[in-house]
């Protein structure tokens, strides 16, 4: 049977069109801005309109607060033992249970508490020992039940705070962002808009797949310092491994409230909610667009105009735009859900997920600050918990630790990017780089044998040593020896400079009968030799 005939159709207004989804292979984020237009030949009137503009923002603060949906990554949804896959046919995975038939009841996933426990502890959040669950009364075509069940007034976890390290490129600092809340919910299904805006079709598939929900203060004040915030959020819930985080496939997703006020204001402005963003990038341009555009209506006096509303962005046009006005609060009527009984969770309990917490991110960061390692290594390094520990067990087998770290960052990183592979993916082993590494820093090989051996270990495996006497390397002082004196003797005018002091032309001399040797002379041996024919009395 086709997939669209396991689809359920429903005929219905318009809706908006469907959000696309990138299909791009994930790459961790840091937050990076587009390079700017080139220059016109009105360039003097477009830098004076834009420091016109930037004098104009100076004068206003803008306010911005996150809510971040976390799918879990559990075998099965949150009230029934079907299973969720990303991808799969519309209407497969469900049951009378996520498909909200009468008579059927909820029966908790357990492992929904483990994972909100553990987001909680890492956001250091205090923890409700009781909590419970309650209805949220809304009707749409991809809720089947008419309600979610979620948590109202007493979450699992609340009055956290988020530490973030900004980007070294944009000033780099430091920022702790409060967290209001953490709570368990259950996803809706998901609606396929036509084409032709004349119907719609719902895919339950998704429908009671386990979510947490986290909401923050409204701490941040520029697109940046959100997609940043964001950013850590998904590495957070790596590390944890409550959830894959991508946001491709839609296991995070964000809402993002923003509002503009004039500075020395206290109360704050209208609020707008944006919607649609499928990327980190694509969330600092939605806000920085959002914030010039009611800083505008400030300037031009029609701040009456900034009303409470959803808008979503729209990557083509680079713009939002109004998706529904928001009349006032929603009443979702909540109360207690009467199919489930509290959530009790004991202090013991707690300490045994706390102790069972990996590294987190941040402290993972000072401790490689500690270490020597500069911002820009370390934020790239802890960017990904499957490259740091990559890294800390490299260095653990003995490498030089700005050595280890450039090889992860400069060579490994490229092939990794180029591969579209993680690095649990290579036959390279921390021990063999730390190997590798040791034996450049000893003389034993040079770097361009190095990089050779390299790629060799991360396509094909193996071990350096093995790699080495392969290689067939010059190892005899005499045939080093020959080499060296045909360099000396083809370069009388470098030879005479350096021993009229320029003695950096030693590298050069280094270069050329490594050259000569095609990178195969021992690079200590080649160093000690040629030293001794420099130094040597005429």
């Amino acid at each position: 049977m086709p997939a669209e005939a396991l689809a359920l159709s429903i005929v219905a207004p318009k809706f908006p069109s469907s959000f696309p989804i990138s299909q791009a292979p994930f790459v961790p984020y840091l937050a990076r801005r587009a390079s700017s237009a080139s220059a016109s030949a009105s360039s003097s009137q477009t830098h004076s309109t834009t420091l016109s503009k930037s004098l104009q923002q100076e004068n206003y603060e803008a306010i911005i607060g996150i809510e971040t949906h976390v799918q879990l990554s559990t075998l099965t949804k949150a009230f029934c033992s079907c299973p969720y896959h990303y991808g799969s046919v519309p209407n497969t995975h469900i049951c009378p249970v996520c498909m909200g038939l009468p008579g059927c009841l909820p029966i908790l996933n357990s492992k929904i508490i483990e994972f909100a426990v553990k987001l909680g502890l890492a956001l250091n959040c205090k923890l409700s020992l009781r909590s419970k669950f309650d209805r949220k009364q809304y009707f749409y075509p991809d809720l089947p039940k008419g309600y979610q069940i979620s948590q109202f007034d007493v979450p699992i976890a609340s009055h956290g705070y988020l530490d973030v390290d900004l980007p070294v490129e944009f000033g780099g600092g430091h920022r702790r962002f409060g967290i209001t809340r953490v709570h368990m919910e259950e996803d809706a299904g998901k609606l396929i808009h036509a084409a032709s805006g004349g119907y719609s079709q719902v895919d339950l598939n998704r429908a009671g797949v386990p979510l947490l929900e986290i909401v923050s203060e409204p701490d941040m004040r520029s697109g940046l310092e959100a997609a940043e915030y964001a950013a850590e959020i998904q590495r957070l819930v790596r590390y944890i491994g409550v959830s894959n985080g991508n946001m491709q496939e839609g296991s995070l997703r964000c809402d993002v409230n923003v509002s503009v006020r004039p500075k020395g204001q206290a109360k704050f402005g209208t609020k707008v909610e944006i919607k649609n963003m499928n990327s980190f990038s694509a969330m600092q341009r939605a806000i920085d667009f959002e914030i010039s555009r009611q800083i505008s209506l400030y300037n031009e006096g029609q701040e009456n105009q900034i009303i409470q509303e959803t808008r979503l962005w729209e990557e083509g046009s680079q713009r939002t735009v109004t998706m529904r006005i928001k009349e006032g609060l929603a009443d979702y009527r909540y109360f207690p859900e009467p199919d489930l009984p509290d959530v009790v969770i004991t202090e013991d309990y707690v300490h045994i997920l706390r102790s069972g917490l990996p590294e987190l991110p941040d402290t993972k960061r000072r401790r490689y600050e500690q270490l020597g390692l500069t911002m820009q290594d370390v934020l790239f390094l802890a960017n990904d918990d499957n490259v740091a520990d990559f890294f800390d067990a490299t260095i653990t087998n003995g490498a030089d630790i700005k050595l280890a770290a450039n090889w992860i960052m400069g060579d490994i990183a490229a092939y990794l990017k180029n591969e579209k592979l993680s690095i649990n993916e290579i036959k390279l082993t921390p021990h063999e780089l730390a190997e590798l590494i040791a034996s450049i820093k000893g003389g034993t090989i040079s770097g361009k044998i190095g990089k050779e051996i390299l790629f060799e270990l991360i396509a094909k495996g193996g071990k350096v040593k093995a790699l080495i006497e392969e290689k067939d390397l010059i190892l005899d002082p005499a045939k080093i020896e020959v080499m060296v004196d045909k360099v000396l003797a083809a370069n009388p005018k470098q030879l005479e400079q350096y021993h009229g002091g320029k003695t950096k032309l030693q590298g050069f001399f280094a270069g050329q009968v490594m050259k000569e040797s095609k990178g195969k002379a021992n690079p200590a041996l080649l160093n000690q030799i040629l030293l001794g024919k420099l130094n040597a009395k005429n």
